[in-house]
């Protein structure tokens, strides 16, 4: 069934998941809109990315460890999540929904996306530190 011009598969293999529909979450929408075009792209426009990128294997895992975030062309990293569909392929493997949760940006322009661990403590620290400052202004 994997065989040059057999027919078109409706799913694209990511991993050890079989990726047969793909879904935008409104948060996703919102950072796509913010960190990634800068202007106001609809939900069937990044779907349409998504998919030809899935097609052209150029999403992968970001670490070999997470399964949740993805890094696309080894620039732009989403963190995703998978849903089983009701749906099976013509051998009966389960067919799954691409969940995008959000998108963190390009690592291109953030270089703090490079090592999540240190962007993670990073956002954290920058959080606590505008806490403290908003509860000092308050006193």
């Amino acid at each position: 069934m994997d065989r040059w011009s057999t027919y078109e598969p409706f799913h694209v293999t990511l991993g050890d998941k079989k990726v047969a529909d793909i879904v935008i979450t409104n948060h996703a929408l919102t950072r796509w809109n913010d960190r990634i075009v800068h202007g106001d792209e609809s939900i069937g426009d990044i779907c349409e990315y998504l998919w030809n990128q899935l097609k052209l294997e150029q999403i992968k895992s970001y670490y070999r460890n997470e399964q949740d975030v993805y890094l696309v062309e080894d620039d732009l990293v989403m963190v995703a999540e998978f849903g089983n569909l009701d749906q099976t392929d013509l051998v009966g493997n389960q067919l799954h929904k691409m969940i995008i949760v959000t998108f963190l940006g390009r690592m291109s322009e953030t270089m703090e996306l490079r090592d999540l661990k240190s962007y993670y403590s990073w956002l954290r620290h920058s959080r606590r530190m505008t806490l403290i400052k908003n509860s000092r202004k308050r006193r």
